[in-house]
């Protein structure tokens, strides 16, 4: 079996903590053969996608009570070929957003290759539809009161229904442009301008979770199926708890709360394809559903003990 990761370029990797390598290694341990490209790389030729991709080579990782030792190099790489899309088992799209018009093209060009049989993990038709922010939106029993809109009055009053309040931008990722708002701040009106782009975007408005400061729960599915979770704690003093802006993972288990979440998810995700995706729950509220390159796994295995991409791989 042969197998396709589209990836940003491998020099922003992190093997330590990124997912991405964490599924090339899962591979590579079945028996794939690891080919490697950036979505960049994708052309279509007389309806025929391909890509001009090389193989990988991964060094062997493991990890102890303190986290993932890495080699390096933790990778080799083969010479680069002229590939058809046709040629591999499954394609993984797990380059990281923004959902740009790179990213589109890319999208398009993979939808034409599953039109002629390939497999794409996920979907790209539904990589395009299922922004993190706005797929938690078809849930809404599940969710904390929330609002989309640039209008800056609507904003408002539901700031001021709601008195504490926490401000997405629906492009953010890793916690980046999440700011905390209350009814009683000074600047509102002009904080509210500023994240709408003077309301030319929407943002999402949500209810501020006090639970959050116990913890922000990422829960891995695949085809519908939990395979590991983290709890990720937030800095003294900081409200948001990515990973990448500083919050610390914790081994967790699945609350009664979380697998009616799960099992609600379950079919709607099933049927858009999206076979690899991970949740993200605070308290009892579903928060948002990410799609295009979720994170997680090294944490799960390292901290948990499962072997989460193993389990990515042979479900998928």
């Amino acid at each position: 079996m042969q197998q396709l990761f589209l990836t940003d370029p491998l020099s922003r990797l992190r093997p330590a903590k990124d997912s991405s390598v964490a599924l090339m290694q899962a591979a590579s341990d079945a028996g794939s053969q690891v080919w490697w490209a950036e979505p960049r790389r994708l052309q279509a030729v007389d309806g025929d996608v391909t890509v001009l991709a090389q193989p990988l080579e991964l060094t062997p990782m493991h990890h102890d009570p303190q986290g993932w030792r890495v080699p390096d190099p933790w990778y080799g790489q083969g010479a680069v070929e002229q590939r058809s899309l046709t040629g591999f088992q499954v394609v993984w799209m797990r380059r990281d957003p923004p959902v740009d018009d790179a990213y589109v093209f890319a999208a398009g060009l993979l939808a034409q290759a599953e039109r002629r049989g390939v497999r794409v993990v996920n979907r790209p038709a539904s990589l395009l539809i299922w922004n993190e922010k706005l797929s938690a939106l078809q849930f809404p029993r599940l969710m904390a009161p929330t609002i989309v809109s640039g209008d800056c009055a609507g904003l408002l009053a539901f700031i001021h229904q709601h008195r504490d309040v926490v401000l997405k931008p629906l492009e953010g990722r890793g916690g980046q442009g999440v700011v905390r708002a209350s009814s009683a701040m000074a600047g509102l009106q002009a904080l509210l301008e500023l994240v709408t782009a003077q309301q030319r975007l929407p943002v999402l408005a949500q209810a501020f979770l006090p639970d959050v400061t116990a913890g922000d729960k990422r829960i891995l599915l695949v085809n519908g199926e939990p395979v590991g979770a983290i709890n990720r704690r937030p800095q003294q003093g900081e409200f948001r708890s990515n990973l990448a802006v500083g919050g610390t993972p914790e081994a967790c288990g699945l609350s009664a709360r979380d697998h009616a979440i799960c099992r609600a998810l379950a079919e709607p995700l099933r049927r858009a394809g999206l076979a690899f995706v991970g949740i993200d729950v605070i308290g009892p509220w579903l928060s948002e559903i990410n799609v295009t390159s979720p994170t997680g796994l090294r944490e799960v295995e390292w901290l948990g003990g499962v072997p989460a991409a193993d389990l990515v791989m042979e479900r998928v």
